[in-house]
């Protein structure tokens, strides 16, 4: 249900724009980065870009239906997925301001016999991915056969409420679609509503978002768009979802304008009041005072340093982005009808083109010389470390993990790395010495490191006995309809993710792997037989993944 950055192997070519050729043809620029995706006889996206409440593009491309040849338009509908958690949000926010709950009400107020283990859970927990709770959607036994079955919001609740917690309430930041869920359940209980009916009298009708509901696989919807996944290279239909299951983490159905509609109101401050949407706005912060970078049902972020609003979402068969530049009012949504074509990035890209600040870098020469005055290890205050070291005249930004990205230079001091929205900036002290480095992208704080004097070492890879390697074979579940298969060649093991190339990971230690290629971790877990029963992504937090049959 959310769209995630995980292993996801996608070339993504970064277009060079010019603003003054922008300024005069911004239909052409827009669709020169839609021309990056082939969509040919393939499922495709629909497109959305406003500024200034004012509608600059809006387009189509791909099909809408693989089988009856019926190409794809801005009006169809699809699902949207986690985006889904705004309107939650939202329903909760405005329950508060009517007195009908505190956002520091404890869960047992609404959902009595929750066992909390001693804790305090609040309705603020769960709206800001910070109770503990486990997501259902990582658990072994929800698999394809429990997600075809229909429960009643109470059923699906005993379904994982008896799981152990993940961490106390407010210790870390873990992506949970059990929260949302259990919203939804507080909406109904507080409103004395069903949660498709309070949505659709509170919001969709006086808001007259005619083409967004509820998903439900029976009800004939007209221009709804038929999702797809990807396997062994070819496009198949998804696979079935009953949509009692995601329910207020995941079940609305939309189009591109229904959501510029949805999110012009939102910012104008007529579906929740002013100091409520500041709030939802904002980080939420942890115990000890760390910012998540996700507020109440949005993440936040930055498009070449304008601040942003964004979320995503990804079921079966779709993949949807959405996003908000407050400071320009630019909006942009693209909804994707295969799980196999993720839209974020190409969000990313016409927001940066419709504000005038393309993602337009070119790399230039720097002699070997210069580059070592960039060698070294950095530190950041929260204790991150990142190592800059040399090879083959090329300087290197190498990840904990092992991973090591290439830096090119695009003016002096500034760095970018290819098909990457991230930039490098270094800072010399007044001898003219490199002493700290600032990393950023499109996410919520950059990360600043400055540089130290312990020596540059490097993760190195280690070998495992055959026995132990055919051991972590098999396919993971990070999602449904997302696997990552891991699989061996000789000593060489690889790990290729749904509708992607296989790439070769590295072993550090036992049931530990790196990869080379992006900053991500592979840790495998066995039971007290010594088999192994899940793993665990690291790439943009924590991502546990179910071995599968």
């Amino acid at each position: 249900m959310k769209s995630l950055n995980f292993f996801i192997l996608v070339i993504l070519i970064v277009t060079g724009l010019s603003n003054k050729t922008f300024s005069q043809n911004p239909e052409k620029q827009f669709d020169k980065i839609l021309s990056e995706q082939n969509f040919e006889n393939s499922p495709g996206f629909t497109v959305l870009v406003a500024k200034n409440n004012q509608v600059i593009y809006r387009k189509a491309f791909g099909y809408a239906n693989l089988e009856l040849d019926v190409k794809l338009k801005p009006e169809h509908i699809f699902r949207i997925g986690s985006i889904t958690k705004q309107f939650t949000a939202s329903a909760i926010l405005k329950l508060e301001e009517e007195g009908k709950l505190s956002l520091q009400d404890d869960i047992t107020k609404f959902i009595k016999d929750y066992p909390t283990h001693g804790h305090t859970i609040t309705i603020e927990h769960l709206l800001t991915h910070t109770s503990g709770i486990k997501s259902y959607t990582s658990m072994k036994e929800w698999d394809a056969e429990m997600r075809k079955k229909d429960f009643t919001p109470v059923e699906m609740i005993d379904f994982f409420k008896n799981q152990p917690m993940d961490f106390a309430p407010g210790e870390k930041f873990l992506y949970n679609n059990s929260a949302y869920f259990m919203l939804g359940y507080i909406i109904e209980k507080a409103s004395g509503k069903t949660y498709e009916e309070y949505l659709k009298d509170t919001f969709f009708e006086p808001l007259d978002m005619q083409n967004s509901s509820y998903g439900n696989p029976s009800r004939v919807i007209k221009n709804r768009a038929a999702g797809y996944m990807k396997k062994n290279g070819e496009f198949v239909n998804a696979e079935f979802l009953s949509m009692t299951q995601p329910y207020a983490a995941g079940s609305l159905l939309s189009t591109v304008d229904d959501l510029f509609t949805w999110y012009t109101a939102v910012m104008n401050d007529k579906v929740i009041s002013h100091e409520n949407r500041l709030k939802a706005h904002s980080s939420f912060k942890l115990n000890n005072g760390k910012p998540t970078g996700y507020g109440y049902g949005w993440f936040l972020g930055n498009i070449q340093g304008s601040p942003m609003i964004e979320h995503g979402g990804g079921i079966h068969g779709y993949l949807t982005a959405s996003l908000w530049l407050p400071e320009e009012k630019v909006f942009v949504a693209v909804f994707s009808n295969c799980y196999a074509m993720p839209p974020q990035s190409t969000a990313f890209k016409l927001a940066a083109a419709a504000i005038e600040k393309p993602f337009d870098r070119n790399e230039i020469e720097m002699n070997k010389k210069t580059l070592e005055d960039y060698v070294g290890v950095y530190e950041s205050d929260e204790e991150e470390t990142r190592t800059l070291l040399v090879e083959n005249d090329s300087l290197f930004y190498v990840y904990p993990s092992g991973n090591r990205e290439k830096l090119l230079p695009f003016e002096k001091d500034r760095f970018f790395m290819k098909n990457s929205f991230n930039e490098f900036i270094f800072k010399r002290n007044a001898q003219g010495e490199v002493v700290s480095l600032t990393a950023s992208g499109t996410g919520y704080l950059p990360l600043n490191l400055k540089k130290t004097d312990k020596p540059v070492e490097v993760k190195q890879e280690v070998e495992l006995p055959d026995e132990l390697l055919d051991k972590y074979l098999g396919k993971y579940e990070l999602m449904p309809e997302f696997i990552l298969t891991v699989t061996r060649e000789g000593k060489c093991v690889f790990v290729q993710a749904t509708g992607q190339m296989k790439s070769e990971i590295f072993a550090s230690e036992q049931h530990r792997f790196f990869s080379k290629m992006v900053n991500a971790e592979f840790i495998f877990h066995l039971d007290d037989n010594g088999d192994v029963t899940g793993l665990t992504l690291l790439q943009n937090g924590e991502h546990k993944a179910k071995k599968v049959e």
